[in-house]
């Protein structure tokens, strides 16, 4: 699997790389690649769990968990962890960390668990984990791999909250079971059931794709020097002297 962020331009003789900022590693998974949003991985909870607010925020914060603790293990164990055995290593890591918060599920929300289900054991075999750990934890420092899975977790939760939203919303009429359009609101039924997913995820992909368009075909301001009479966005042909 590629990753851009881990690649690392050629240095001059003399020059040292550049520290990437905390904020670029965090901000990189919550927006420019989205696991979700933009890459769409680990799409079976996504589309399978984001019938309310309550499923869509615990299964986030469940793979959040289990992605910073992994990420950072496998930071710290990579030198140590032999290539040939690299995989199943990174899954028996994540499985520990899966069944640490399916246990606390359990434990704390017990109906949310249930409803749940399966797919909080299922975090182990979501790609997007495991991609994560072979592209960048086990080929970066832990302050790196921390970072960077917190941006990618956190952009999972903001995409499972945004369908939950929309879902429970037109499907229930209610956010966390609170009504939210009154008594005379008659609930979009499909939006609960599995079609309501794709529609949901549809919806907010091409609301994106219409953003990514309408800034990149937005005018760049230009320099211009003062008391010239043009404004910094000015296309008009210069007057001829004279």
């Amino acid at each position: 699997m590629h990753d851009h962020s881990a690649a690392t331009s050629v240095l001059m003789p003399g020059q040292t790389a550049r520290p990437v900022p905390a904020s670029e590693d965090v901000m990189r998974g919550i927006w420019k690649e989205n696991p979700v949003l933009v890459q769409l991985l680990g799409m079976c909870p996504v589309l399978a769990v984001t019938n309310t607010v309550a499923n869509s925020v615990t299964m986030g914060v469940a793979t959040l968990f289990v992605l910073v603790g992994s990420s950072v293990f496998v930071s710290l164990l990579r030198k140590w962890i032999p290539g040939e055995v690299r995989i199943t290593s990174y899954i028996l890591i994540i499985a520990t960390f899966v069944t640490i918060a399916d246990m606390v599920l359990e434990a704390t929300v017990p109906a949310i668990h249930k409803a749940l289900g399966a797919f909080i054991a299922l975090i182990v075999v979501n790609c997007m984990i495991l991609g994560r750990q072979e592209a960048f934890a086990s080929k970066n420092s832990v302050r790196r791999a921390f970072l960077d899975a917190v941006g990618v977790g956190t952009g999972f939760t903001v995409a499972l909250l945004a369908m939950g939203v929309m879902r429970e919303a037109l499907g229930s009429g209610t956010l966390l079971g609170q009504p939210v359009f009154g008594s005379r609101f008659e609930p979009w039924v499909i939006m609960v059931l599995p079609p309501g997913g794709f529609l949901s995820l549809g919806v907010i992909l091409l609301g994106l794709a219409w953003i990514r368009e309408r800034r990149a075909k937005a005018p760049l301001p230009v320099a211009v020097p003062a008391g010239t009479g043009f404004s910094p966005i000015d296309t008009r042909p210069a007057r001829k002297a004279g």
